[in-house]
């Protein structure tokens, strides 16, 4: 029989994959004699058959009766009884941290009779009744499927009847009353009375919160994170302790350094008289933990020493759920802590310092795409006037758009380009697509451990929470700040480093890592910023570690230039036909006009000294460090005027008996021959080179001539010529012996030896799956990614992003846009075949990869596990690529030393 429930004191946080990580963390804590309410954990594969079958496990009824009676043997009490009953809590808990994302049930075994003999004992009326409704308002809406807006307009039109701020104020009369109307809701809208039997509730219960594992809102979230839909979610039942009792009770989160900075020290919120889901929830501005020192110095400073324990123990920042009931401090949950990418840096080297891991362990703390956020722009604060509003700064950055006030208008606005600010009283796990969609969430209520707060970051978002005197009004559309009303499409800027609202786009600079970077990225100076320090300590440790080159895409000097400050070990992708672009363009039409062979080669001895300059630049920025010059790769159509317009003009000047422009007649006359109806498979790349004469040729010569130039003034040029879009060896072998033939006319005439390797790229299957043939006369392989997933997958990547993509990922086809990261199983796995057959038919083949995949954090680790010697990307995402490369190392590693 396959064992479905285990309890706390059976496991440990190494049971992660079978307990979820709630369940197993709970495990952990006791397992450290911390205090926590007694329960058990029903496992993800009870989950897993469940959602399968539809039915629960065959046995899953028993072994939860046989752990509740042992639970309600240990607490003293049954549920259900009459007197004094155990109350339980219902909470998922996946293998990886979904916040707010699946269901939690409190209050479970409350009924029309044991809420009365709960309300007997001297001082808990209120708080009986007040356990009461909570648990038919949390069960009606997840379990019966009530929609939870009809408890939350009830309870607010009390509120309004009598004059509540907010349901502290109720008094049991009224709670009594709402739990009525609540259970009146109930019937009304499913035909069925609430549940009385607190086993129906129970087993009810943790089907409801099975099932959430495939709610919508958990489904959009898990594809955003790349969570795997298979895992399901462990459900976690636990004795029910009390922070809603009164004064002398209360819950809260709390984190052991600040999830926003990293700032050592005691972070979060606290919140009297009120049970844990009032503090996520943010229905209730909180107190700063601090002040609980002041309300309650013992559980205070005992959970200080917890918080201390805990990061010790897990050697990472925590995230703890608390509650102290009547005085006793309980703990309730902990998780390694979701946290910004500035913290991240900032945490990691912290704990290196304080000896707690290791360095290399704290390069596998931070990722690239933390290291890219921190490269993202800031405000001007010397630019910008006295924000209109002032919050907690609960995830850093800087994001500028229109207001909006719900999650549906935030997903349309989105999809047509418009960049836009979820403002909202507080955000519950149904605004999770409008999260998704906006660019800054500003909330009127919560703190740094609010639903807003900790979704935001960890999804990277700017997000500022209980912004003072921020009063919204979702029914008007417009939110009121010190008496500026702002209405909905209205453009904010949300500072969430600052925690400030201004009132129009405030001026963006760069952040202090990108100036950090383009200073050259060097050991900071002593008045540098932490985040500065951090960044440059990690990345040398990356830099130490990495077995991966990290070169760039750069078509410029100016481009190679900042390549090469950014950390680039060269240029892996020199894109030749953007140097034909702007006054150039009319050459090129000469060309392509050319009616004779004279013709022709008169256009290319002008195109020749100014593509000599070019590569002059380009190696000069980049001397000592290779250069990968790519030959003519785009149809030459593109550098001729658009077919439509000139047969318009040319038809206009013949209806009207006109005779049209000469010009006009030539140009249309050769954009009709060269017509394609996909010319992205047509004649461009390795076959331009071979039906047009002289192409090759001009190009190749002044690349050598760049060479001989920079080599009479004593440089070290290190220029590569790499043949584009091959399919058949028989291609390459051609323009290799035009390049060859060249070379050794420019090494003639100067007198000074130029020697290129000529390689190819590889971005057709068809040469992949000919690697071997191919590797016989090349020198090099650089994959052309974004080409060879279009050819591979049969996209037109400008025509199907926009089209189904979105639905794609919908469905599921797709976890992330194959564009995006690499394709493993397709596109990756013609990778690995061409390079494990290049390298057998040429052993010291040089092998990288220059598409957009090159600088993408999950796609790099692939590139390393594929035994590419280097990757290439934009200037700009080279301290990313630096960055994965050393973590790739760093987890070949780690895995080498578990086996």
């Amino acid at each position: 029989m396959v064992r479905y429930v285990y309890d706390f004191t059976e496991g440990g946080r190494e049971m992660t994959d079978l307990l979820g990580g709630k369940g197993a963390n709970l495990a952990e804590m006791v397992r450290m004699g911390l205090p926590v309410p007694p329960g058990f954990t029903v496992t993800t594969q009870a989950c897993q058959v469940y959602l399968a079958t539809g039915e629960p496990p065959e046995d899953l009824a028993h072994q939860v009766a046989e752990h509740l009676a042992a639970l309600e043997r240990e607490a003293g009490r049954r549920l259900g009884q009459v007197d004094d009953p155990l109350l339980l809590s219902v909470r998922s808990g996946a293998r990886f941290s979904m916040p707010g994302m699946m269901e939690t049930i409190l209050d479970i075994g409350l009924n029309d009779l044991s809420v009365l003999g709960l309300a007997r004992t001297p001082g808990r009326e209120r708080f009986a009744w007040d356990s009461y409704r909570r648990l038919v308002q949390m069960f009606g809406s997840t379990v019966m499927g009530v929609d939870g807006a009809l408890f939350e307009d009830a309870l607010a039109l009390l509120k309004r009847e009598r004059g509540a701020a907010d349901d502290t104020r109720l008094d049991t009369c009224d709670l009594i009353r709402l739990v009525d109307v609540f259970k009146d809701l109930v019937l009304e809208h499913t035909g069925e009375e609430f549940p009385q039997d607190p086993v129906e509730q129970l087993e009810r219960a943790v089907l409801a919160v099975s099932s959430s594992w495939n709610g919508e809102r958990a489904r959009i979230y898990r594809r955003r994170e790349h969570i795997p839909d298979d895992l399901g979610t462990a459900v976690n039942i636990q004795a029910m302790v009390f922070g809603n009792y009164g004064s002398d009770s209360g819950s809260g989160v709390a984190f052991t350094r600040d999830p926003a900075t990293g700032s050592p020290g005691v972070y979060g919120d606290y919140l009297p008289n009120a049970q844990g889901e009032d503090v996520v929830a943010g229905i209730r501005n909180t107190v700063p933990l601090q002040e609980l020192e002041q309300l309650d110095p013992v559980s205070y400073n005992k959970l200080r020493g917890y918080l201390q324990q805990l990061e010790s123990h897990y050697r990472d920042l925590c995230d703890i759920e608390f509650t102290i009931e009547r005085g006793k401090l309980w703990m309730l949950q902990t998780r390694v802590g979701k946290r910004s990418a500035q913290a991240a840096f900032s945490i990691a080297s912290q704990l290196a310092d304080e000896a707690l891991i290791t360095p290399a362990e704290a390069l596998g703390r931070v990722t690239g795409d933390g290291l890219a956020r921190l490269m993202f722009p800031r405000f001007d604060t010397t630019a910008v006037g006295e924000p209109i509003a002032h919050g907690i700064p609960a995830s850093p950055g800087a994001a500028v758009g229109a207001v909006v006030f719900d999650s549906a208008e935030a997903v349309r606005r989105a999809a047509t380009g418009e960049k836009v600010i979820l403002v909202r009283q507080e955000t519950t796990p149904d605004d999770l697509p409008g999260m998704v969609a906006a660019q800054a969430v500003l909330t009127s209520r919560g703190g740094k451990t609010s639903h807003a707060a900790v979704v935001a970051r960890g999804m990277g978002k700017v997000c500022v929470c209980g912004a003072d005197g921020l009063t919204v009004d979702v029914r008007e559309r417009q939110f009121t700040a010190q008496g500026v009303i702002v209405r909905e499409g209205t453009l904010i800027s949300v500072d969430g480093s600052l925690g400030a609202v201004h009132l129009g786009a405030a001026p963006l600079v760069d952040s202090a890592v990108m100036r950090y970077f383009e200073t050259g990225g060097g050991l900071p100076g002593p008045g540098a910023q932490p985040v500065v320090r951090d960044v440059h300590r990690l990345l040398e440790q990356a830099d130490t570690g990495r077995r991966l080159e990290v070169r760039a895409n750069a078509d410029t000097p100016e481009d190679a230039a900042r390549a090469r400050r950014f950390g680039a070990q060269g240029i892996g992708l020199c894109r030749t036909e953007h140097m034909f672009l702007g006054d150039r363009r009319g050459l090129v039409e000469a060309m392509i006009l050319a009616g004779s062979d004279a013709e022709r080669e008169k256009a290319l001895a002008a195109l020749l000294p100014l593509q000599r300059e070019d590569f002059i630049g380009i190696l000069a920025a980049m001397d000592g460090l290779p250069v990968t010059i790519r030959l003519l790769d785009p149809p030459l159509h593109e550098f001729l005027p658009d077919r439509t317009e000139l047969a318009v003009r040319v038809a206009e000047y013949e209806a009207l008996g006109k005779q049209p422009e000469a010009r006009d007649v030539t140009l249309l006359a050769a954009v009709n021959r060269m017509h394609e109806e996909n010319p992205m498979l047509g004649l461009r790349g390795v076959r331009l080179g071979l039906v047009v004469p002289g192409l090759v040729a001009m190009q190749v010569r002044a690349v050598a001539e760049a060479v001989v130039e920079r080599k009479r003034i004593g440089g070290d040029p290190r220029a590569e010529i790499m043949v584009p879009l091959v399919d058949a060896v028989e291609e390459l072998r051609l323009v290799r012996t035009e390049v060859e033939r060249v070379l050794a006319e420019v090494s003639d005439a100067s007198g000074i030896a130029v020697e290129c390797p000529i390689g190819t790229m590889i971005e057709l299957p068809r040469a992949a799956l000919t690697a071997g043939r191919i590797a016989q006369d090349a020198q090099f392989f650089s994959f052309g990614t974004n080409d060879l997933t279009q050819t591979t997958w049969g996209f037109s990547r400008d025509d199907v992003e926009a089209a189904f993509f979105s639905a794609y990922l919908d469905k599921g086809i797709f976890q992330v846009s194959p564009f995006e990261t690499i394709d493993r199983e397709g596109v990756g796995r013609l990778v690995k075949m061409a390079v494990a057959e290049g390298r057998a038919a040429r052993p010291d083949l040089k092998i990288g990869v220059c598409g957009e995949h090159g600088g993408d954090p999950d796609s790099v680790h692939f590139f390393h596990d594929a035994g590419l010697d280097y990757v290439s990307c934009s200037p700009f995402r080279v301290p990313v690529a630096r960055l994965e490369a050393g973590r790739a190392a760093l987890l070949e590693a780690a895995a080498s030393d578990d086996k």
